[in-house]
């Protein structure tokens, strides 16, 4: 792996918009962006020599568009471009592999609010061993409303890269920290929750004290770091979604799962992908 961010490029305003979202990242980072156009296409004698040329003339365009663009307004930041032919999602998974962070467009869903994850993006996100982010093209909300980052943590499972990742990118970006996590009562309890309201209260307490417990090392870590943590009870992918709209960064972790459908990375991350208007942060848990 080498400390770069990559992008992916197709010339979408997706892609667009993800190209200058990586350049900022890179700069943050202080390492090289890696432009990467994945030509997906057959390479067989039926297709015309000058279609061909056509789209190699508009691949090579566009990265140096965008190169020109990315060391313009980062004078001091290296910029590479590289063209490869393949599987697109092969080969982006492939350059993933090679770099601190891979980043992606993602298309919205015109005036409805929300993400289309299409095969190429979750066949990525499902198999990166790296994080990856999604951008949109457009935010809906004014972007001055945006502000700092959220993170959403199930105490269930360990999340140590996850939590790396935030502390890491708000230590860059000087911004705040909202680390998010949820409850509910099982069904097992029945009636009980609502004669007993103290059970919810109860259990609400643990996971306060637990996100508090978990995150205590971390504010060691980065004693400077701007945190809050709140324990909300009902649906984790609604709540994400949800506090994603007031954020300038969503992070939602991804654990490893061999199913024999394809790549999967749980409903809480592919709600806050499709519904989050700001930039998603997909980090691999293991």
């Amino acid at each position: 792996m080498t400390a770069q961010v990559t992008v992916g490029l197709d010339g979408s305003d997706e892609s667009l918009a993800a190209a200058r979202w990586a350049a900022g990242e890179a700069a943050l980072r202080q390492v090289p962006l890696r432009l990467v156009h994945v030509e997906e296409w057959p390479n067989t004698p039926e297709i015309p020599a000058p279609y061909f040329r056509t789209l190699y003339e508009r691949a090579e365009t566009l990265l140096r568009d965008e190169a020109d663009r990315a060391r313009k307004e980062h004078p001091d930041m290296e910029v590479t471009t590289e063209r490869t032919r393949g599987r697109a999602a092969d080969e982006l998974v492939a350059a993933a592999g090679e770099a601190d962070l891979l980043v992606l467009g993602s298309r919205g869903l015109g005036g409805v609010l929300g993400f289309v994850m299409g095969s190429v993006s979750l066949a990525v996100v499902g198999t990166a061993r790296q994080p990856v982010v999604l951008v949109r093209a457009e935010r809906p909300d004014p972007a001055a409303s945006a502000h700092g980052i959220l993170v959403g943590v199930d105490l269930r499972h360990p999340c140590e890269p996850l939590l790396a990742f935030a502390f890491a990118e708000a230590a860059r970006r000087h911004a705040p920290l909202r680390f998010l996590s949820t409850w509910t009562v099982p069904a097992s309890y029945g009636y009980a929750a609502v004669v007993d309201p103290g059970i919810n209260e109860e259990m609400g307490a643990g996971v306060r004290v637990g996100l508090e417990k978990l995150l205590s090392p971390w504010r060691a870590r980065y004693p400077g770091a701007d945190v809050t943590a709140e324990a909300v009870t009902g649906p984790a992918a609604h709540h994400m979604a949800e506090a994603s709209r007031e954020a300038e960064l969503a992070v939602v972790g991804r654990r490893a799962r061999r199913l024999p459908v394809g790549p999967h990375i749980g409903h809480v991350a592919h709600a806050v992908v499709h519904h989050s208007p700001a930039p998603v942060a997909v980090v691999p848990l293991g």
